[in-house]
């Protein structure tokens, strides 16, 4: 059994848990996994997501998003971060919707937590073709999170 434990350090971020939980469930059951125990999901700004990039990968570029691997002594099988200012430019860029591509990042991670590595252009070919398997699952089964953002205040 697979726990979510979601980290929204995101304030302008809002969204339902359980619909979060639901994508999840339903992109557990694409691999044979074999895990158990906590998934943790953090969103995070730019400048967080790049200290962490940074502290833990010695590169301090922005990126999407940086997958941590299982920590058995913890019940922990892994842990994704994503740069919700990251989705937000490339889903601009893009011209995709935003909720799409904070879902690709997720979609990303959990490929990496389960065996799926994008450093040659091979495996990079067969990320991709995961990524689009599990983001066409969703689209037809309707299981999009409802990410959305409130407009930035002044003080941000």
């Amino acid at each position: 059994m697979i726990t979510i434990e979601i980290g929204n350090f995101y304030p302008n971020l809002s969204f339902n848990e359980e619909r979060v939980r639901r994508f999840f469930e339903r992109i557990f059951l694409l691999h044979d996994h074999h895990v158990s125990g906590v998934l943790s999901i953090a969103f995070l700004n730019k400048l967080a997501h790049s200290k962490i990039h940074g502290e833990f990968l010695q590169d301090f570029r922005p990126t999407d998003v940086i997958t941590f691997p299982a920590d058995p002594d913890n019940e922990l099988i892994g842990e994704i971060c994503v740069s919700v200012d990251q989705a937000i430019e490339e889903a601009t860029h893009r011209k995709l919707p935003f909720d799409h591509e904070l879902s690709l990042y997720l979609v990303h991670g959990w490929l990496h937590l389960v065996g799926f590595d994008d450093q040659n252009e091979g495996d990079r070919k067969i990320m991709r073709c995961e990524e689009a398997n599990a983001l066409s699952i969703i689209e037809k089964d309707e299981l999009w999170p409802d990410f959305l953002l409130a407009p930035l205040s002044i003080e941000d």
